[in-house]
């Protein structure tokens, strides 16, 4: 393995997306398709989330081979188990019932290991696993993931031996992933709730794997843009 890659800082900037985002969800109130109340109940909602479910999810898949089966084959019933109702836990009843309801669990194994991207804008599997990171966002980390995935794993310092497989999850509308990682050596005997604290929010997006004693992300460097775009363009 190589310790030659150095860190690329993530660019922090407004996409053109997120200008559209914006853009739409004004006309969609104007257009009465839901209202500025629904959009603030929808908003706080999200922020309640976070990525215990999902850990929690991955745990429960490490010590019962029955739950492992059933994550991978249907992540939506698996989630059940962990709390998360994909249909009826959104407090509003606007989108389509197919937005967030399409979750797969991707399982890594020694010589095969998953990441996750959303090329388009900033897809997330949100109701299991909280708001995405900064850097998830970035196009920084959106155009390169797809083309150089070793590498810039590696810049997350996740070094793989050259004969892992990576394969690249992109997000998209329909469709959400999180990543079922390798339990790793070390944890033999543990408890659900000692093999939930080391699955991190990054472990479940695919950037970084479960070690004994880590509980927390890497913190990611991100400048801002030299060029951003405003809100007000």
């Amino acid at each position: 393995m190589s310790d030659k890659h150095e860190p690329a800082p993530m660019v922090n900037e407004v996409s053109d997306f997120e200008v559209l985002e914006m853009a739409v969800r004004e006309l969609a109130i104007e257009k009465g398709l839901f209202s500025a109340e629904d959009h603030r109940r929808w908003t706080e909602y999200v922020h309640t989330l976070g990525p215990l479910p999902a850990a929690r999810l991955v745990a429960k898949a490490w010590l019962d081979p029955a739950y492992k089966k059933l994550a991978v084959t249907d992540g939506v019933k698996a989630s059940l188990q962990v709390g998360v109702d994909w249909i009826n836990s959104p407090p509003t009843g606007f989108g389509t019932p197919s937005d967030y309801c399409a979750l797969r669990v991707l399982e890594d194994t020694p010589k095969l290991k998953h990441v996750v991207v959303c090329t388009l804008c900033s897809c997330y599997p949100r109701p299991i696993l909280g708001q995405s990171p900064e850097w998830y966002r970035t196009p920084n980390y959106r155009r390169r993931l797809v083309r150089w995935p070793r590498q810039v794993l590696a810049e997350f310092g996740l070094q793989l031996d050259p004969d892992v497989e990576i394969r690249v999850a992109d997000s998209n509308q329909k469709t959400r992933y999180i990543v079922l990682p390798v339990r790793p050596a070390g944890t033999e005997g543990w408890t659900e709730d000692q093999l939930t604290a080391i699955v991190t929010r990054d472990c479940l997006i695919g950037v970084a794997v479960p070690k004994p004693g880590v509980t927390a992300n890497a913190k990611r460097p991100v400048r801002p843009a030299v060029h951003p775009v405003h809100h007000s363009h």
